[in-house]
C-alpha cells in the first residue's frame, strides 16, 4: 500500500476520540482524516470523506454501534474495527459485530495502561489492504449427524486463527458432529472475550465448546478454546491428553500463541494430529504447523481467497507447513475426512 490508510474515528467520547487519533497518528502509514461523535455524524463523514477504514465505538447515543454497523454492511460495506469495553457485555456485543462483518476489534484501555490500543495501527493498515468481500454468511441450523467413529481414530485437532477468526471458526465448527475429535483452539482475542466466544460457539455448534482450563481432559465431542490473557494453551500427557495452561511471555507478540499450542501437539500427538491454520495477521502458528507436519500430522491451511487476512496461512504455506489449502467452506469437511477412522470391516 503506497498511500497511508485513511481512517475515520467514531466515538461519543471526545477524550477517547483524541486518544485513538493520537495512537493512530503515531504511525506514518495511517492518516486520521476525521472524527465523529455519533452515528449521524459518522454517516455524513463517511459520505463526505470516503475513508478506507472506520473505528467504531459499540456504545453510542441515538444509534448504537451494532445497529450502525449493520447499516454500513448493508448499504456501504467497508472495513470497520470495533472499539469495545473489556466487559462481558462488551465482549458479547463485539462478537456479534464480528459476525455481522466487522474486520476486527480492540478493547478500550484501562487507566494508566502503558500501550493503549495495542496493535490498532497494524489492524487499521491490514484492514485498508484487505480485499474482503463483505457478505454476511448464511446461518447453519442443521448440525451434521454423528456418523464417523472418531473414538477409534484417536486423533487430536489443533486450530489457530486471528483476524477474521470468529467467522472462520464458526464456519468450520458448525460442520462438526456432536462426536467430533477432541479439538484445541488458539484464537487471538482480548482476555475478557474468550469465555463469551466459547459460550457463543457452544450455542451455535453441535459439540460441547468450552474455554480451556488447566488439566481439562481432551474428550470426544469437546472443543477447548484457549483463554485470552496471561497464559498459553498446550496439550500434555500423551497417555491421557489434557489441556495445560502455562505462564510464559508473549510469543510472536501473542499470548496465547498458536505456535506454543502447535509445538506441544507436534511433540505429543505427532501423526495422530491434524493442524489447521486459518485467517490472521502476522506469522504466529506457521513454525509450529511446520513442526506438526514434520512429526507426521496432517496439515491444512485456509486459502487466500476466503481469508479476511492472508497472513498466517500465507507464511505457513510458504514455509512448507501446509499440506493442502482449502476454501473456508470446505475445511470442516476435510478435517472430518482425515480424522474419521474406518469402522471395522469397512473398505
Amino acid at each position: 500500500m503506497t498511500a497511508p490508510a485513511r481512517v475515520l474515528v467514531v466515538d461519543d467520547s471526545a477524550t477517547m476520540r483524541g486518544l485513538i487519533t493520537a495512537v493512530l497518528r503515531s504511525d506514518p502509514e495511517v492518516d486520521v482524516i476525521g472524527q465523529a461523535g455519533d452515528a449521524m455524524e459518522a454517516r455524513a463523514a463517511i459520505k463526505a470523506l470516503n475513508p478506507d477504514v472506520v473505528t467504531l465505538d459499540i456504545e453510542m447515543p441515538n444509534m448504537n454501534g451494532l445497529d450502525f454497523l449493520e447499516k454500513i454492511m448493508t448499504l456501504r460495506p467497508m472495513p470497520v474495527i470495533m472499539v469495545s469495553t473489556m466487559t462481558h457485555r462488551g465482549a458479547e456485543a463485539t462478537l456479534a459485530a464480528l459476525e455481522i462483518g466487522a474486520f476486527d476489534c480492540v478493547g478500550k484501555p484501562a487507566p494508566g495502561e502503558p500501550r493503549p490500543f495495542g496493535d490498532l495501527a497494524e489492524k487499521v493498515k491490514a484492514a485498508a489492504r484487505s480485499q474482503r468481500q463483505y457478505i454476511k454468511p448464511a446461518a447453519n441450523h442443521a448440525p451434521p449427524p454423528a456418523v464417523a467413529d472418531f473414538r477409534v481414530g484417536r486423533k487430536i485437532v489443533a486450530i489457530g486463527s486471528s483476524t477474521g477468526g470468529v467467522e472462520a471458526l464458526i464456519a468450520v465448527l458448525q460442520k462438526f458432529p456432536a462426536n467430533c475429535p477432541p479439538t484445541v483452539i488458539t484464537q487471538h482475542m482480548p482476555p475478557s472475550f474468550t469465555r463469551s466466544f466459547a459460550e457463543r460457539l457452544n450455542r451455535l455448534c453441535a459439540p460441547v465448546v468450552q474455554e480451556a482450563t488447566d488439566g481439562a481432559r481432551l474428550e470426544i465431542g469437546k472443543i477447548y478454546l484457549a483463554p485470552g490473557g496471561e497464559r498459553h494453551l498446550q496439550i500434555a500427557n500423551v497417555s491421557a491428553p489434557h489441556c495445560r495452561l502455562i505462564e510464559r511471555g508473549p510469543v510472536n507478540g501473542h499470548r496465547p500463541s498458536v505456535d506454543v499450542l502447535f509445538d506441544s501437539v507436534a511433540e505429543l500427538a505427532g501423526r495422530n494430529a491434524v493442524g489447521v491454520i486459518l485467517t490472521g495477521m502476522g506469522r504466529d502458528g506457521a513454525a509450529g504447523l511446520l513442526k506438526m507436519r514434520h512429526a507426521g500430522a496432517r496439515t491444512i491451511g485456509q486459502n487466500e481467497k476466503t481469508c479476511v487476512v492472508y497472513g498466517m496461512p500465507r507464511v505457513a504455506f510458504e514455509l512448507g507447513a501446509v499440506e493442502q489449502q482449502f476454501p473456508l467452506n470446505a475445511i470442516g469437511e476435510e478435517i472430518l475426512k482425515v480424522t474419521a477412522a474406518r469402522k471395522e470391516g469397512s473398505e
